[in-house]
């Protein structure tokens, strides 16, 4: 499972700009077109079995949705997520998990393991792609569940975004 940047940037950008709760953030929206990084990802791995990108509802709804399409379980590892520590900090501070927040540039996609480095590779070479990295594995475990692996040894589950995280502005 390989993301192409750094999560929550536009997200946590919104609620930067939004006037009533001051905050100030030097975090800039992640916006960007995925076409060209798409196509370089599929030459490099041409075995790629999925791609979704993370606008609504961030990468948890984005996995939760092609678990539960592909009958698969899907395992995050949390030390991998490319996060900013400013995304981190204004979730922490409004109660909000960064793994819900939109992304406007942004994609997940699963491809085999032997085809990774290369989807990588590809990836990387591109603008859009340069933070690429790989998050997660995908199995059989329990099929359409999404769980984090957390930094401490734990497991929680991912659960689909139920609602509304924030009001939708954009």
């Amino acid at each position: 499972m390989i993301v192409n940047g750094v999560l929550g940037d536009h997200g946590a950008t919104i609620l930067a700009a939004r006037g009533d709760l001051a905050l100030s953030s030097d975090i800039q929206s992640d916006c960007a077109g995925l076409g060209h990084l798409m196509q370089a990802a599929l030459a490099a791995a041409p075995d790629l079995r999925a791609a979704r990108d993370c606008t609504r509802g961030g990468l948890a709804s984005a996995l939760n949705e092609m678990a539960a399409e592909a009958g698969v379980s899907v395992e995050i590892e949390e030390s991998l997520l490319p996060l900013r520590a400013e995304v981190v900090g204004t979730c922490e501070i409004l109660g909000l998990d960064p793994l819900y927040l939109a992304n406007e540039g942004r994609l997940v996609l699963f491809c085999p393991a032997d085809q990774a480095e290369a989807a990588l590779a590809a990836m990387r070479a591109r603008p859009e792609g340069a933070g690429s990295c790989i998050i997660g594995t995908v199995g059989h475990a329990t099929p359409g569940r999404v769980t984090l692996r957390t930094a401490f040894g734990g497991s929680r589950i991912v659960d689909m975004l139920v609602g509304e995280q924030l009001p939708r502005i954009c």
